[in-house]
């Protein structure tokens, strides 16, 4: 296994991991029925996606 040479510091170390965090999915509403909807989805309760009927979902 390779060892490293020199001692990283906190900064440099902590600089690598300014990427490495938790996101929250960017939400809105659907324009048909009002349900929470991610970004570039189709609506999981209408089957519609920029006003567009995508997915056939039947009312029970």
């Amino acid at each position: 296994m390779a060892h490293p040479k020199h001692k990283i510091s906190k900064q440099r170390r902590d600089k690598r991991r300014t990427h490495d965090k938790a996101v929250v999915p960017q939400l809105t509403t659907c324009s048909n029925c009002g349900a929470t909807v991610m970004y570039h989805h189709v609506c999981p309760e209408c089957g519609y996606y920029r006003g567009r009927q995508i997915i056939n979902k039947t009312v029970a």
